[in-house]
């Protein structure tokens, strides 16, 4: 059927070659899609598979919208809500059909974009802001300006891509009356949605931009590019459109947002999950800019940043393609989001044809159709790809890279992650040092993400959920230190945006990978300091992780360190009272959606519980003070909706000044179902002692059943290299040059 719809689609365009006059001039599409390229995909139908799947599919899809109708509805729901879909679906089919049309030269998609647009110029005028008040920008079409702009830069394309087959008053129209109205709509009258440095802004810039790229007006692109005044703009006092003032929201554009929201490193403040969204409009509205300004350079801009962005996007995903759950995140999203698909394929095509991006586009399964796709495609079937190499990386955050960042750890298929990285203004979690461990089958110790079901109608209208703030941003549902029961920063997000964590040492051997980082502000008078190390010995199916968190604070001071597991706890050398009767651990900050379902005051030299997830098994060993308790905990105290997932997890509780928190994670074992056979399903570790504390070091023993015997000491307070350092343990004096000493003490 595939090859049926692919000749076709080459007779059809043969016919269409022979009826073009020669003498036309055309200056459309010029944007995303060119006209070299739409020469180069209509000559590649048929030999190239990866392409013509992607084409073929789009086609049916949009088909089947075509003959479905046209349906314009009056706004009138929230995120999730049928007209916000309809809405959404409208402006990804007119997308596609715009390159269809290109590609087939069937009028029949031109012709159902004109309608379609017709149809949006004929009810702007009449409705107003969305009826749903819940935005501090309410949009037209949708419940906030945000999703407008998303409809606005996808359009911009659709609509460049049947310019120059409109008639010159349809195009007059459309640009008078609706292009431009909109774009004002989305700058001028709404300076807070479009003059700042964040997502939201980022979307609005290429919006006016791209659709100012398509008309031809400077103006708008100069907007986009630049931000405008909105004093003399706007018309707006400085309190016009509710409680949230002006101040602040003066200075923008999308230059702004490259020099001020990326590293340069590529990492983007709020996180990956919003890395990914904003790439779509970084990098569409930047190839409309490389066609349309070249001499702009936008694309070697801050040597190449938006390029370099999509491999830092890459590297921060597990083994299942999926990104970390940094922040506000919805689990889940992955390499295969369209953005991705976009974003992977233009980076091949402009970022030196790595072949390493080629194996990732065949994971993908489609390429985007347009020229950056085509090439990614090509070189496929050319059989030039190759495996991404997923390397350990410390990636910094902040426009200069010196405010914090976060590691992460990679030694076979086990990947650590530690966040020192900047809050990521309102959408970032209280975690400063926290972590997550994944290993080939998934989450093995994870980061909640956040509390909402994006576009499910059910939750809230696919909106975030209360228990976003009450619980997943605070500090205790994450794998981190809480300090006398209290949020890092007392979960202030402008406290938090003004400091980063301080990455300490990072580095990466064969045998041993590290990285260390501190935090000096989440309490008053309080330091941390964490240091995770993945380490391979020999006697070790699979590479052990070292943690250490070294706290300095005065005495009497309340320690608790949650770590959220994955799976089924299998069995503790400890002694647990289960409550029978379930009370929330406190009332706030982010206890009171906490049950303590067990706990035991800690006895002996450590603590250990095993646990089994997806056919493996899981060991923490960690060392025991006098008078620690540990508490097992489920999610879903004060959760009457249900919005929260019951996942268990483990609080270690311990009161007193400077201490130590030394802890292992081991994967080990199997269990087959079929032949109901377990594995090697105990720990490996016999014991874990520290053996030397203070503010200026730590040093560990790591004992094996084995036998085998393991001392890791690691310098607090120098990092240089050639140091030497000389301490005493409670086996001896102990010295070595630079930060780290790993040895086997057999």
């Amino acid at each position: 059927m595939k090859k049926l719809i692919t000749i076709f689609m080459v007779l059809t365009l043969m016919s269409c070659a022979e009826q073009e006059n020669s003498g036309n001039t055309k200056t459309h599409p010029n944007l995303v899609v060119t006209q070299a390229g739409v020469e180069s995909m209509r000559a590649s139908l048929g030999h190239v598979p990866l392409f013509d799947q992607s084409v073929n599919e789009t086609r049916q899809e949009v088909d089947a919208e075509i003959e479905n109708g046209i349906e314009v509805p009056i706004p009138k729901d929230l995120a999730g809500g049928y007209t916000h879909q309809r809405h959404k679906l409208n402006f990804f089919m007119m997308q596609k059909a715009g390159v269809l049309f290109q590609i087939t030269g069937e009028e029949k998609y031109a012709q159902y974009i004109k309608e379609m647009l017709l149809e949006y110029h004929k009810m702007w005028p009449t409705i107003g802001k969305h009826p749903a008040k819940r935005s501090y920008a309410r949009g037209k079409l949708f419940w906030q300006c945000l999703n407008d702009a998303n409809w606005l830069v996808y359009t911009s394309q659709a609509y460049d891509c049947i310019y120059d087959w409109l008639d010159t008053e349809t195009i007059t129209k459309l640009n008078d009356e609706l292009f431009r109205p909109y774009a004002d709509f989305l700058s001028i009258e709404n300076p807070r949605f479009h003059n700042r440095l964040h997502n939201h802004s980022t979307w609005a810039n290429a919006a006016v931009g791209m659709i100012g790229l398509v008309m031809g007006d400077e103006k708008l692109v100069d907007r986009a590019l630049y931000a405008f005044d909105v004093d003399k703009e706007s018309g707006l006092t400085d309190n016009d459109g509710g409680s949230l003032s002006l101040k602040g929201y003066k200075e923008g554009g999308f230059i702004a947002q490259m020099d001020h929201s990326f590293s340069p490193d590529g990492y983007y403040t709020e996180g990956p999950y919003y890395q990914r969204y904003a790439m779509y409009p970084f990098l569409i509205f930047a190839q409309g800019l490389a066609n349309k300004k070249p001499d702009l350079e936008i694309l070697d801009y801050r040597d190449g940043l938006l390029i370099k962005a999509v491999y830092t996007l890459i590297n921060q995903t597990n083994t299942q393609g999926e990104f970390f759950p940094i922040n506000d995140s919805q689990k889940g999203m992955s390499l295969q989001s369209r953005e991705l698909v976009m974003a992977v394929s233009m980076a091949y095509h402009y970022g030196g044809n790595d072949p390493q991006l080629l194996s990732i586009i065949e994971d993908q399964g489609r390429v985007p159709l347009n020229d950056s796709g085509l090439t990614a495609a090509k070189a496929i079937a050319e059989g030039k790809s190759e495996p991404f190499v997923y390397k350990s990386i410390e990636i910094t955050d902040g426009p200069k890279g010196d405010e914090g960042a976060i590691g992460i750890l990679r030694a076979d298929d086990l990947t650590v992650v530690m966040k020192y990285a900047k809050h990521g203004m309102g959408h970032g979690h209280f975690d400063r040092l926290g972590f997550l461990m994944y290993d080939e089958t998934g989450e093995v110790i994870q980061d909640y993400g956040a509390a909402r079901w994006v576009n499910v109608e059910h939750k809230d209208g696919g909106g975030y959920l209360k228990e976003n703030h009450s619980w997943s941003k605070e500090t205790v549902a994450h794998n981190t230190l809480v300090v006398n029961k209290d949020s890092h920063f007392d979960h202030e997000v402008k406290a938090a945006d003004k400091v980063a964590g301080t990455p300490y040492y990072f580095t990466s051997t064969d045998k041993l990978q590290l990285t260390s980082a501190k935090e000096l502000n989440a309490y008053d008078g309080v330091e941390m300091h964490r240091t995770m190390a993945v380490v391979e010995i020999d006697e070790i199916e699979n590479p052990l992780v070292i943690d250490l968190f070294s706290v300095q604070a005065a005495a009497g001071t309340r320690y608790d360190l949650p770590l959220y597991y994955q799976g089924h706890f299998m069995s503790s050398n400890q002694e647990f009272e289960n409550n029978n009767i379930l009370s929330p651990m406190g009332e706030n900050d982010g206890y009171q959606h906490l049950w303590a379902e067990a706990q035991t005051k800690l006895t002996g030299e450590n603590y250990q519980m095993t646990w089994f997830n997806n056919k493996k098994f899981y060991t923490i060993t960690s060392t025991v003070e006098s008078g620690d308790e540990m508490f097992l905990t489920r999610i879903g105290a004060n959760d009457p909706n249900f919005n929260l997932r019951r996942d268990p997890g483990m609080i270690h509780r311990r009161t007193g000044g400077n201490t130590v928190f030394a802890s292992l994670y081991e994967v080990h074992g199997s269990y087959n179902y079929a032949s109901e056979r377990p594995l090697n399903l105990f720990t490996s570790v016999e014991n874990l002692k520290i053996l030397h504390q203070s503010a200026d070091y730590v040093a560990v023993q790591i004992v094996l059943k084995s036998g085998e015997s393991y001392q890791f000491a690691f310098s607090l307070n120098d990092k240089d290299k050639s140091s030497q350092h000389t301490i005493k343990t409670a086996l001896g004096s102990l010295e070595w040059q630079g930060v780290y000493n790993f040895q086997n003490l057999n």
